[in-house]
């Protein structure tokens, strides 16, 4: 009898990805998730003999190994096991057998190479069959990434678009971002990213054999996301001189960045900044299917010394001074949680996972963060893996602000805030591009005792490790009570292209009247706080008297600070007041300038493979000519890759009306993200969701 020999292979392509939830990658090769059967079709020479049976092997990585869990081999058997690989025969039809395979819950994830050897009396050759791609499973209750709830499975795993909530605390903004996680060639590149890391350099083997693991492989992607030590995807810029690359605010997605990660031989991508290293890992986690979703913080702590309080200084004409060691205050920061379970720690840590890819501080000698439990986080246990202390630290500081005498170096406390840090935490809503406050998930309420126990508990784990007393070090007393408050009052509109103009308000908060002296600066600042430029300033002084309280109107026009706002649009004002008994109050408003208004509408209702005509209206609002316009547009499932259009220069007032068109490739829920700039506006956007039928 000849040699039992296989002919062809069908993967059942189209129902072991409606089987896995795969159906939306781009991909020829069959994508399952790891805890499921997924079933092929074998076709041999003849048709099986009774006592002929078959043999399969399963290997990922370059060493694979039965020890390391990277290979596995299995004989057809009669049940599915939940914690070994396992063959079990559907059906044969004369010379075809169809065999159900399955994966354990806790396998790596990757590419493996599949191969069958028919065992009978004779000696017969291994066959490789091909290779397939195996995933995280959250529709597995086995798997450590197991998402009961099935309308957030579908928001944090399947859905390719989103929004990013920026601005601060005054005004909080929101813009959309394609994740496109099923685009083109986005698997393959995140495989890719997991073969580039420090980790697999180091050892392949181990690398891949701990790819089982969501703890692991999010923290080696929250440092692979990042171009610091590894040449990873993207590398920061937060100077606001981005030339030699793109400006971190003209991104709209995820796709274009790792595309272009790959085309230029795995060199980071110039440039990003919070907000891209967070939707950048988005896109990655959840295409490996780990459920990931983004975190937007407001007066967010960077605490670079880990005493959880942050150290502000002014000089005495109100300018910011570089002093605080590397610790800042961000009008927002962008991170992200996953879900999975913490073996670790033990089950009450479960949940969201904290994840940070934005290069702020050295986590084991390279820019990494987390994964931290977000329950740990509340709960104030900075003692428990991966980076509590940092993350803690950026909802929960304190702030103290220092004047600096630069004549005597001397340098004063003038006030202390424990509520300021860590406000409005939010993530867009389930289904829909509602805020949703989450700052109740990463601490008690503020002014609560509760809250200052865990603050202080977190300073007594601190302090034991790094050696300070939580009473003594850096803990500034503050012995007088401020004799004047003050507040910055907006008054008119926020726009580009128009003055600034705010009230300071001075309260007296004595029964004797009080003489005042201002000092007042505004400088353009990055989103993080860092200034760029003194745009104007002024002094005043005036007397209060007994509980009074004045209005002084300021100014601050177009021309003074057009040339060096950068494209965060924001402006921080500063008071330094002086009352005569020598106690210092310093009143401050971080402002974001609104952009005009970009109208996008779509003119047709979208259909699978039909043209769809769109039209972009912009209306310069300036007194002066615009130059250099350029509308890009883009949308997974909507257009191919990026759509540039350069426009005509705009005079004064004038509207500018872009149509274009797009043609949908695949039904369902697809955002549309329109980007333009001109040497006036560098990125104004708009999104629209756009539902595209059969």
């Amino acid at each position: 009898m000849a040699a039992l020999t296989l002919i062809n292979i069908d993967w059942q392509l189209e129902a072991n990805a409606n089987a896995h939830h795969t159906d939306k990658y781009s991909s020829t090769e069959l994508i399952v998730r790891r805890g499921q059967g997924f079933t092929i079709t074998m076709t041999f020479n003849r048709a099986l003999q009774t006592g002929e049976s078959l043999t399969f092997t399963a290997e990922t990585g370059p060493k694979p190994s039965l020890q390391a869990k990277t290979q596995a081999v299995f004989d057809i058997s009669t049940t599915a096991s939940n914690s070994t690989w396992s063959a079990v025969r559907q059906s044969t039809d004369s010379s075809s057998v169809s065999v159900s395979i399955s994966s354990p819950a806790n396998a790596a994830i990757g590419r493996y190479k599949l191969s069958v050897q028919p065992a009978s009396g004779g000696s017969a050759s291994r066959s490789t069959l091909g290779t397939f791609v195996l995933l995280f499973n959250p529709w597995s209750s086995g798997d450590d990434v197991f998402m009961p709830d099935s309308t957030e499975r579908k928001e944090y795993v399947m859905e390719e678009f989103g929004i990013v909530f920026t601005g601060n605390v005054n005004r909080i903004s929101k813009m959309g971002w394609n994740y496109g996680q099923f685009q083109g060639d986005i698997l393959n590149i995140c495989l890719s990213i997991l073969d580039k890391s420090l980790s697999y350099r180091k050892d392949p083997a181990t690398d891949v054999s701990r790819r089982n693991d969501p703890k692991y492989m999010g923290r080696v992607l929250s440092a692979m996301v990042n171009g610091n030590d590894d040449n990873g995807v993207v590398l920061g810029n937060w100077s606001g001189n981005y030339s030699g690359g793109t400006s971190p605010s003209s991104w709209n997605g995820s796709v274009e960045i790792l595309q272009k990660w790959k085309d230029a031989g795995f060199k980071p991508v110039k440039y990003g900044q919070c907000w891209v290293f967070a939707s950048v890992l988005t896109t990655v986690l959840r295409c490996l299917g780990i459920p990931t979703r983004m975190i937007s913080n407001f007066n967010s702590a960077h605490d670079a010394d880990k005493n959880l309080s942050v150290d502000v200084y002014y000089d005495e004409s109100g300018n910011p001074l570089n002093m605080g060691g590397g610790d800042s205050i961000w009008n927002f920061h962008v991170w992200n949680e996953s879900w999975f379970t913490r073996s670790d720690l033990g089950p009450s840590y479960n949940g969201w996972q904290i994840l940070d890819a934005t290069p702020q501080e050295r986590s084991e000698g390279i820019y990494q963060c987390g994964p931290a439990s977000l329950i740990a986080i509340k709960e104030g246990d900075v003692d428990l893996d991966y980076d509590s202390p940092f993350v803690f630290a950026e909802v929960n500081a304190d702030r103290i602000t220092w004047t600096y005498n630069i004549r005597t170096r001397e340098t004063k406390p003038i006030s202390s805030e424990t509520k300021s840090v860590g406000q409005f935490t939010s993530t867009k809503a389930v289904g829909s591009y509602a805020r949703v406050d989450v700052t109740n998930n990463y601490k008690y309420e503020e002014g609560s005792r509760k809250e200052r126990e865990i603050y202080e508990k977190a300073r007594t784990k601190l302090g034991r490790v790094h050696g300070f007393s939580a009473t003594s070090e850096k803990r500034p007393e503050i012995d007088q009570k401020p004799e004047i408050s003050g507040k910055f009052k907006v008054d008119g509109s926020l726009e580009i292209g128009k003055d600034v103009s705010l009230i300071l308000v001075l309260r007296n908060l004595t029964s004797d009247a009080k003489t005042v002296k201002v000092n007042m600066t505004a400088w353009t600042i990055v989103y993080t706080g860092k200034p760029i430029h003194e745009v104007w300033k002024d002094s005043l002084s005036a007397t209060l008297a007994s509980e009074e309280e004045k209005q002084f109107p300021i100014k601050i026009t177009y021309a003074e600070y057009q040339q060096n706002l950068t494209s965060d649009n924001m402006i921080r004002v500063t008071a330094l007041c002086q009352a005569e008994s020598g106690i210092d109050v310093v009143v401050e408003r971080n402002i974001t300038l609104d952009n005009p208004d970009l109208v996008m509408q779509v003119l047709s209702d979208a259909k699978v493979n039909e043209p769809v005509n769109v039209e972009v209206i912009f209306t310069n609002p300036l007194d002066q000519e615009v130059k250099h316009c350029m509308l890009l547009a883009e949308g997974s499932d909507l257009l191919k890759g990026k759509l540039k259009i350069e426009m005509p220069s705009l005079q004064p007032r004038q509207s500018s009306k872009v149509p274009f068109e797009i043609m949908p490739t695949k039904s369902g829920t697809k955002q549309l993200l329109v980007n333009f700039s001109c040497d006036k506006f560098p990125d104004v956007k708009a999104f629209e969701t756009i539902h595209v039928a059969n």
